[in-house]
């Protein structure tokens, strides 16, 4: 139990003991006991309720992780987020957080960075879990890059519920990012916003869908370190789950080596496919990467062999946000597909 239920608990104790002295002076000592029970009675009830209720008030939901079934307190008062993935959520959702991985967040969301309050786990390669212990979190929100620290975080903070919401492998990519909202949503006690949020999502898939003319052949790609790597469909970092959403033609399909950083790729092999369009995300762009910086732009357009490719002659080219590798939500692909939809229009 959180220090914030204890407290409630103690409260209601107090209050109905307080009722139960006030009508036994008058005497209707039946009445008191009755009073008390009520109070009891009020206080045990779970569910998510409506509105902003506190976690006193709003009890707690049972929600289905990565990991199975989990009961959750609502409203949790100390909250530590390592995934990449709930933050830009939490914060226009206003969700104070006790400790986050600063190392990996960039500047995008600098109400956490920015505040010496909020502890600091560091990155998944070199992780501070110390720094969760000393936050005393009611909850962690793992998973992600954080995956492998799972056991040693649940170990280590017995007092705290401990969940993973990223997306799962081999499920639909689409319905796990709704899952992950909708989850959040619950626990925060913030479905309508949540409904709000996944109808976006939703709308700017169909509306991408909707302008793609359905023939046009397309190759996903990330540049990072001065390089060009190729995002394979489907499983390719990123871009990859933009074909089996949008029905896009590949003008390559090879299967994924390596599926977080994307596989090696010559720009004569680009040239030879002779795509009509092309995605690109930057990686170095989020300000990830290490050395000398060459965005992707200039890599692509200082290329003598992609220089006659159609994606590039005609200007197809979509860029995702720079941030896009830090962020990888929901409001991100709901942007990213906006984008996508607006290009495919132009051009038809």
């Amino acid at each position: 139990m959180s220090r914030r239920s204890l407290t409630a608990r103690l409260l209601t104790t107090a209050t109905a003991g307080l009722a139960a002295l006030a009508l036994a002076a008058c005497g209707g000592a039946d009445a008191g006991t009755d009073t008390g029970t009520d109070a009891a009675d009020a206080t045990s009830t779970s569910g998510s309720g409506e509105g902003s209720a506190s976690s006193s008030d709003a009890g707690t939901v049972t929600i289905t992780d990565n990991h199975g079934e989990v009961e959750v307190e609502v409203n949790p008062e100390r909250v530590v987020a390592l995934d990449n993935h709930v933050f830009e959520t939490l914060h226009a959702w206003d969700v104070p957080l006790v400790a986050a991985p600063k190392t990996i967040m960039g500047d995008v969301w600098p109400a956490y960075t920015d505040d010496a309050a909020v502890l600091d786990v560091g990155s998944h390669r070199e992780p501070n879990l110390e720094a969760i212990i000393e936050a005393q979190p009611d909850l962690i929100i793992g998973g992600y890059r954080f995956s492998e620290s799972y056991a040693d975080i649940k170990a280590q903070n017995p007092q705290a519920v401990v969940i993973e919401l990223a997306p799962r492998e081999g499920e639909d990519p689409e319905a796990e990012m709704t899952r992950q909202v909708e989850i959040l949503g619950q626990i925060f006690d913030r479905e309508d916003d949540a409904a709000a949020i996944v109808a976006d999502y939703e709308d700017s898939i169909a509306t991408a869908a909707e302008a793609y003319n359905g023939t046009d052949t397309v190759i996903g790609l990330i540049t990072s370190g001065g390089e060009i790597a190729y995002s394979a469909p489907v499983t390719g970092r990123s871009i990859g789950v933009l074909f089996p959403t949008l029905g896009l033609t590949p003008a390559i399909e090879q299967a994924a080596e390596d599926v977080s950083h994307g596989d090696d790729i010559s720009v004569e092999a680009i040239a030879a496919a002779n795509p009509d369009w092309l995605v690109v995300l930057d990686r170095d762009g989020s300000g990830v990467g290490e050395g000398e910086y060459t965005s992707a732009q200039q890599l692509i357009s200082g290329s003598e062999a992609l220089a006659g490719v159609t994606a590039v002659a005609q200007n197809q080219i979509v860029y995702l946000d720079p941030d896009f590798y830090l962020t990888e939500d929901i409001q991100a692909y709901t942007a990213l597909y906006d984008q996508i939809g607006e290009a495919f229009g132009a051009a038809r």
